[in-house]
């Protein structure tokens, strides 16, 4: 069997993290070449990869971060961008590095863990993987009448004063949520900002906190809130629902407070975990979108 040249860690190689950009916009439409640009790989992004001659052709990434679980912070891998150019599959390279991975790693982690799509639901047991239950949360909504109009202005990605705004609240910001959320993700969140949610990012000035959300007909998702000091949720939804809001949907974990009625229905999507320790990874729980690689 052919040998490939194993890389990891090429941010500054050119021609490898082009050919690396061009096989995940091939695989996953994934744009990664503005969020280079602007500066937002950093140090806790390592792709993994195997290299013929200087072409990327199988590639899994690491990012390192942290996990807030009951307030307690824990060291965190998250492995991302698993692909395999069409042309060398079905050769192990996949497997491989995942083995590569688990080797660098061993014991430098409280939890390892990973999003995948349904086609290699079978894949990540082989390493010790185990599927895990996420929850969605949601609550019923009546407006209340507000006794100024909210402070919302929206933010604009390619305004170079709106992007050092948002860097800002991403590299300072504090967790969403206390129970379950993560930490050093400012890079993960960035490339939301960037390229998912770029005409969703509004900074709600009197709160001094940036909200990223979508309204449509008598819903709102809430995809994330990005504040400096501790988040009144309450407050906040005060100000970015309106009197036709019926229902506002969660995609991270809200703390739970007296003054919101959540409810959570079972949500699947594909999370695996690995913990080579006796730490659980909670129930109940919704990983944050934003910081999903």
């Amino acid at each position: 069997m052919q040998e490939y040249i194993f890389k990891k860690d090429y941010k500054n190689n050119e021609v490898l993290r082009t050919s690396f950009f061009e096989l995940a916009a091939n695989t996953f439409d994934i744009k990664f070449e503005n969020w280079y640009q602007q500066g937002f790989w950093g140090e806790g992004y390592i792709p993994f990869s195997f290299v013929d001659g200087d072409q990327v052709i199988a590639n899994a990434s690491v990012n390192i971060l942290e996990l807030i679980i009951h307030g307690e912070k824990k060291k965190a891998i998250q492995i991302g961008t698993v692909m395999t150019h069409p042309d060398y599959r079905g050769r192990g390279l996949s497997t491989r590095l995942m083995n590569k991975i688990l080797e660098e790693y061993d014991n430098k982690y409280d939890l390892m863990y990973l999003f995948a799509n349904e086609s290699v639901l079978d894949f990540y047991p082989k390493f010790g993987f185990k599927p895990v239950e996420e929850h969605l949360f949601s609550m019923d909504y009546r407006a209340k009448k507000l006794p100024e109009p909210a402070n919302l202005r929206k933010l604009d990605v390619t305004n170079a004063e709106d992007l050092r705004l948002i860097l800002k609240f991403a590299s300072e910001r504090i967790p969403v949520s206390q129970h379950f959320g993560t930490a050093q993700t400012q890079g993960i969140l960035m490339f939301y900002c960037l390229n998912v949610f770029s005409n969703d990012i509004y900074h709600l000035e009197n709160k001094n906190v940036i909200v990223i959300y979508q309204k449509e007909d008598n819903n709102i998702d809430l995809f994330d809130v990005i504040g400096l000091n501790e988040i009144h949720m309450t407050d906040i939804l005060h100000q970015i629902a309106d009197e036709d809001t019926e229902r506002i949907t969660f995609h991270f974990t809200p703390d739970a407070t007296e003054h919101l009625v959540i409810k959570s229905t079972i949500s699947n999507d594909g999370l695996f975990v690995k913990t080579p320790g006796d730490l659980l990874y909670p129930v109940q729980v919704k990983h944050p979108i934003t910081s999903i690689a």
